[in-house]
Order: structure tokens, then C-alpha cells, then sequence
């Protein structure tokens, strides 16, 4: 059987500007924990509630990669267009009339063929993302039914759903909430989580899409304390514990040293939000949960008693 890379004819295509084809495509995703996803060049769609928050920094293991675009009629079309001329002529500007039909004969020489021109896309949140798409052809053709080496796969496809997928960081209550006292139980919950899932999903309309989703499995708390000097409860399932009079205490921090020693006379407290991630089917792709972490300073007194002599010294 021969290879598919025989059947893969490499082609130099001008990449004049195109249209918006609509929908959101990626941007705005880049936040202040980097990565996310900034598609460049690219069909893909993502959509989904798990969109615009801060990014983890997952990393989508190849940064570009070819995406199926338009059959043989459509290409040349789009190639023989005046404004895609134009540009050619602006970045060739000593290339002659012969030198164009030259350039536009191997999209003719497709027309009648069943297949596709697969075209450059990529993820330019990532700092490869366009070193590495510099380095691919600007179109390769694929008869009908095949991908060429280096076409994006179902897998990846489910990569660029999990670097987009995003959770709100935590709002974190705690009672009492603007001082606490030594081995004065501290209670700590979530306040406003909304929905505690969050799913977004990558699609090339009419060719293949993947979903990912993120449940709020569990909060995760670290005292900020030096070592022996707090117990953390750590029963606080996914949202915590709201405090209630009389109630058990299972998830916070029982702080067993005043914070007057610490820097700014405060112990800081970080919570984190542990949801895992779903995706794939039965296709087995498994992903690390997204977490998502926030901090508050606690200072920590101790209280204060006075004793009296209860005798009458009149």
C-alpha cells in the first residue's frame, strides 16, 4: 500500500487576508496564568460556560498543526481572486504575469479531484505556536478520506478544549471572618461558586468536535502556618462548610499560635478548587483536574484573661 505522504502534494499559498468566517475563535482566552488558547488562522470553534476565566497553563502539546479547508473548486477560486492577486503581486513585486499563472496552476491541476487543500493553523498563546507554524507548507492536498502528516487529530482536538477550559477562583468565607483567636476553630466555605460544572468544546464545523468538562470535586486548604502551629480540617467536600451555630467542625483551620510574629502579623491561608476533567468517551484521553487557588490573611490573637483575687481585703 503506498504511503500517504506520496499521495500529500505541498503547495506555497498566499495567504491574503480572509474574512471573519464568524463565531468565537479562540481569543481572549491568554490571562495572567499564561497559556490558554489563541487560535491563529484557524476554523476551529470553541463555545461553552467554561470559557474566559483564568487559564491553568496547560499546554497544548503541539502548538500547530493543518486543518481540512476548501475542495479543489473552491481553492483555485479563492486563489484567482482580484484581491488575493493583488496581494500576490504586493509580495512578489517582480513576479510577472506568467510567474501568477505559474503559481495558480497547481490549484488548477486539482480541479476534478475529490479531496481537500489541508491548511496551517495555530495556538499563538503558546510561545512555539509560530515558529512552529512557520515551519509547515502553506497548503498540502489530501485525497478524500486521508490526513496528511501533521493534520490535527481527534486527540489534539480535545487538547485545545482542555487548554481553553477555564474555572472561576474561589471566593473564600470564613468565620470568624476578620480575626481569629487561638484554638478558636477558623470555618471555611465558598461563597458564590454558581454552577460546579464548567465544560468547553472544540469544533471544526462539519469535521469532528470534543468536549471537555470540569465537575468541583473537592476544596483544599493550607493553613499558611509554620509547621506545629495549625491543624486543618480537611472534611470540606466540594465548597466547604458554612458555619453554623453548634455545629461540627470539619473543614478550616484551628490555629494553635498567634500570627504576631509573622510577616504583616498575619498567617496566609490559600484554598484551592480541585475539578476534575472529563473528555474523550470511550477514546481514554485523560487530562489532570483544573484547579484554581485563592488567599486571605488571617491574623490570629490570642485572648486575653485577668485573674482576680476574690478575697475582701477591706
Amino acid at each position: 500500500m503506498r504511503s500517504l505522504l506520496s499521495y500529500v502534494v505541498a503547495a506555497t499559498m498566499v495567504t491574503a487576508p480572509m474574512a471573519d468566517p464568524g463565531g468565537p475563535m479562540g481569543e481572549g482566552y491568554q490571562n495572567d496564568r499564561t497559556s490558554g488558547v489563541v487560535l491563529r488562522n484557524s476554523k476551529i470553534v470553541l463555545s461553552g460556560d467554561g470559557l474566559g476565566a483564568k487559564s491553568d497553563g496547560y499546554r497544548v502539546k503541539r502548538p500547530c498543526w493543518y486543518e481540512p479547508g476548501d475542495n479543489a473548486d473552491t481553492m483555485l477560486n479563492r486563489q484567482q481572486d482580484q484581491s488575493t492577486r493583488e496581494f500576490w503581486f504586493h509580495t512578489h513585486p517582480d513576479g510577472t504575469e506568467e510567474d501568477f499563472n505559474a503559481f495558480v496552476k497547481q490549484y488548477k491541476d486539482k480541479v476534478g479531484e475529490n479531496g481537500r487543500w489541508w491548511v496551517p493553523a495555530y495556538n499563538a498563546a503558546d510561545p512555539d505556536g509560530l515558529s512552529c507554524w512557520t515551519g509547515l507548507e502553506g497548503a498540502v492536498w489530501v485525497p478524500e478520506g486521508g490526513t496528511p502528516p501533521g493534520g490535527i487529530t481527534l486527540e489534539e482536538l480535545y487538547q485545545l478544549a482542555r487548554a481553553a477550559l477555564t474555572v472561576p477562583e474561589p471566593q473564600i468565607k470564613l468565620s470568624p471572618d476578620v480575626k481569629s483567636y487561638v484554638n478558636l476553630p477558623t470555618w471555611v466555605w465558598l461563597a458564590g461558586a454558581g454552577q460546579t460544572t464548567r465544560s468547553v468544546t472544540a469544533e471544526i464545523p462539519g469535521v469532528m468536535s470534543a468536549t471537555v468538562t470540569a465537575t468541583l470535586a473537592r476544596v483544599e486548604i493550607k493553613s499558611g502556618a509554620p509547621a506545629g502551629r495549625a491543624e486543618v480540617k480537611d472534611d470540606c467536600g466540594p465548597t466547604g462548610h458554612p458555619y453554623v451555630k453548634g455545629g461540627a467542625f470539619r473543614c478550616g483551620v484551628r490555629y494553635l499560635r498567634a500570627s504576631v510574629d509573622q510577616p504583616r502579623k498575619v498567617y496566609v491561608m490559600s484554598v484551592t478548587s480541585v475539578w476534575p476533567v472529563t473528555g474523550g468517551g470511550d477514546v481514554g484521553f485523560a487530562f489532570q483536574p483544573v484547579q484554581a487557588t485563592a488567599t486571605r490573611d488571617v491574623p490570629v490573637g490570642e485572648v486575653q484573661t485577668t485573674v482576680r483575687d476574690g478575697a475582701d481585703d477591706s
